[in-house]
């Protein structure tokens, strides 16, 4: 009798020489490392210059970086089950709405940013 393996658990060796789930893993966490620096620096010069609500949003972005890295973090584990069982660990409506959420957090922060900069340019 084989001795079978939980397909969840971490590999002793590669089974995908191009390491694509590491790529996907090191993907999230960068932007969402990119997400928090941006809203650090959003939120120090909105309240520096005092618009306090634009600083609230940078400090929420922060968090909801924060929160993504650490789900990236705990997901990582979760793509070797099925990805060992060849199927795919993406699930359609959350490529969906991360995409909407990453337009529309890029959508607001350019508004803000432009906001700042002409703000900045009549003082």
């Amino acid at each position: 009798m084989s001795k079978r393996r939980n397909p969840a658990a971490r590999p002793d060796e590669f089974f995908d020489e191009g390491l694509q789930h590491e790529r996907t893993a090191f993907a999230w966490e960068r932007t969402a490392m990119s997400a928090m620096v941006a809203g650090a620096a959003l939120g120090r010069y909105a309240a520096n210059d005092g618009f306090y609500i634009q600083a609230a949003l940078g400090g929420a972005l922060v968090m909801v970086g924060a929160a993504i890295l650490i789900w990236a973090a705990s997901h990582y584990d979760d793509l070797h089950g099925p990805l060992r069982s060849n199927e795919s660990p993406v699930h359609p409506t959350a490529a969906r709405v991360v995409g909407l959420a990453a337009m529309s957090g890029s959508l607001v922060a350019l508004l803000v940013a432009a906001r700042l900069v002409v703000d900045d340019w009549n003082n």
